[in-house]
């Protein structure tokens, strides 16, 4: 694998990979997946393999699913047969279909899928009864970027809050309507754009600072979603970008916590 998300849709599969990378980004998979990980042997960061240790471990397939270069393409198709997808964060589903075809899985990838969307019309009835009128924001705080920033409709969260029925606040929607932008990033003066009738916070490992350092604003204290208490902090790993398990994931911290707030 040599990206984090083809390595979830793997592991998903009951399958486990001779070598995964780290992330190039904040939000890594390593905590989130770490019981099913643990004994893997890395290869290095995403985009920035370290050819010796894959060649080492003399892969029968390489697979991947964003990041990778042309020229790393070219390098690892030499050592291997290498399968390369485009990883789209509102169609992730069409994703694990890619994969679990590839390692002849697709009967175990209708399972979860089939699993997951029972999940999904559960939560969405249960939502339904108390109110169809909840917004959704969610929002990162971002280790790298050092701003607080909205996922669109079109991110990995957004698609699941639309797939149950939710819908994100009018004028984050208004502002995002290319699909290939997933995320607007906010300075302090347009804080205003997380309000909603409840907020998500994905805080990466680097940002916890940044994040009390926000919370103590005065602009942060007049969101109405904050007066109301109806700020989560949540955990990134899963939260920002994924397949199957991080969707799980999600969609169980849903059922936490909106029930008690619709």
């Amino acid at each position: 694998m040599t990206d984090q998300v083809a390595l979830e849709n793997v592991i998903a599969l009951g399958l486990k990979p001779i070598g995964m990378p780290d992330t190039t980004y904040v939000a890594s998979k390593s905590s989130f997946l770490k019981n099913q990980i643990a004994d893997i042997p890395y290869i290095g960061k995403e985009d920035q393999f370290n050819l010796e240790k894959i060649l080492d471990l003399k892969p029968d397939l390489i697979i991947s699913l964003y990041g990778m270069s042309s020229t790393n393409y070219q390098l690892l198709s030499r050592i291997a047969p290498t399968v390369k997808f485009r990883y789209i964060h509102a169609e992730w589903q069409n994703s694990f279909r890619q994969i679990s075809t590839v390692v002849n899985k697709t009967k175990q990838a209708e399972k979860l899928l089939d699993e997951y969307k029972q999940k999904l019309a559960k939560l969405g009835d249960l939502i339904k009864n108390k109110s169809n009128k909840v917004k959704v924001s969610v929002s990162r705080f971002h280790g790298g970027v050092k701003l607080p920033e909205f996922r669109s409709q079109f991110s990995f969260p957004g698609s699941i809050l639309q797939e149950i029925g939710l819908s994100l606040p009018d004028n984050q929607s208004k502002l995002i309507k290319n699909p290939d932008d997933t995320l607007v990033i906010l300075n302090l003066e347009r804080i205003d754009l997380l309000d909603a009738d409840v907020l998500f916070v994905a805080v990466d490992p680097g940002a916890k600072d940044l994040f009390q350092k926000y919370q103590h604003t005065r602009l942060w204290q007049t969101l109405n979603v904050v007066q109301n208490q109806r700020v989560y902090s949540v955990d990134s790993s899963y939260w920002i970008f994924g397949s199957i398990l991080s969707a799980n994931a999600i969609v169980d911290d849903l059922f936490k916590y909106l029930l008690q707030t619709t």
